[in-house]
């Protein structure tokens, strides 16, 4: 785990929004309503991050999480995540649906829809977070198995469920030298066991390998800090042509400027807030070619200018360090 939040360090009046800008900075773009008071509230939270897949391990006072229609909208890169309830029980509800897990269970649900997550005796989840291209599923595969419990009943349920309980557990395996190898059979076993959820033996004998929008956002992803990133680059390197990729990356609701841009932003902002580096030269690293360019981009999905943001988070810091 590399960055952590516990409120018990923070005033009553400030634990609200302090976790509010973790999650929408770190994790996804919610609302979150809590239901004690700002005195009574506590929330810990441990965040991960290896290749594809992000981790969030959260015990909290009782809250509802809800992601609303609008803000389904504006994402620029649809997620999976997977919710598995470590004690109490807990309430995912989506298209219609609603899974009542219970410690060990879990269920899946998609940033490209609304939702909600409701949690009325506390919090002791850890979520997985896993962009969908990477999960490989069909997107009507993935919605049919969302908001489903998924535990008894399903082969792989107890397996995967242990596996993931014991890699949230051993924070050295992701942030250590041994994520990048268990990325893959991580994201694999996930996506068995929801394909045996589905019913559908086709999707379980479709091999990972051979979805193309997988190895096209990876690349995407891979050339980030490339400034002549562009979709004809990206085309040429999988033999398909510009029209075609841009078809692919519509059916996972991405669009290939908006994901290359928020993807450098968010690393930027993220750098912006642990290092002392030059601003230019966070740009160039982040594969801006023109300083001001970035500044101007920054500004318009931040609200603040670079140079903001860092003396914001820098003080933010230093506030959350005072004894």
């Amino acid at each position: 785990m590399v960055a952590t939040l516990d409120t018990v360090t923070l005033a009553p009046p400030d634990r609200e929004e302090a976790v509010r800008s973790m999650v929408r900075g770190s994790v996804v773009r919610v609302e979150i309503e809590h239901h004690v008071t700002p005195s009574d509230l506590t929330v810990a939270l441990a965040l991960g991050q290896c290749g594809d897949i992000g981790v969030c391990a959260a015990r909290a006072t009782p809250a509802t999480v809800r992601r609303t229609p609008r803000l389904a909208r504006e994402d620029t890169e649809p997620m999976v995540f997977l919710s598995l309830q470590r004690t109490g029980s807990s309430i995912v509800v989506q298209h219609g649906r609603e899974a009542v897990l219970t410690p060990g269970d879990f269920a899946v649900y998609d940033t490209a829809s609304p939702y909600s997550l409701l949690f009325e005796d506390g919090i002791d989840t850890t979520f997985f977070r896993i962009p969908r291209a990477a999960l490989a599923l069909p997107g009507d595969a993935v919605r049919d198995v969302c908001a489903v419990r998924i535990g008894a009943g399903n082969p792989l349920a107890a397996l995967t469920s242990r596996y993931l309980a014991g890699l949230a557990d051993d924070p050295a395996i992701l942030s250590g030298g041994y994520g990048p190898a268990v990325v893959v059979p991580t994201i694999e076993l996930i996506r068995g066991a929801l394909a045996v959820q589905s019913g559908d033996d086709r999707i379980s004998r479709e091999p990972l390998a051979n979805t193309l929008a997988a190895r096209i956002v990876a690349d995407m992803r891979a050339h980030l800090a490339d400034p002549g990133l562009s979709p004809a680059l990206v085309a040429a390197r999988h033999h398909i042509s510009v029209r075609y990729l841009h078809r692919i990356l519509q059916r996972e609701n991405i669009r290939f400027g908006e994901w290359v841009r928020h993807r450098r932003l968010e690393g930027a902002r993220s750098d912006l807030a642990r290092s002392s580096t030059p601003v230019a030269a966070v740009a160039r690293r982040r594969g801006f070619a023109d300083a001001a360019h970035f500044s101007k981009s920054f500004r318009a999905a931040y609200g603040l200018s670079p140079r903001q943001w860092r003396a914001t988070a820098i003080a933010t810091e230093v506030y959350r360090r005072r004894p």
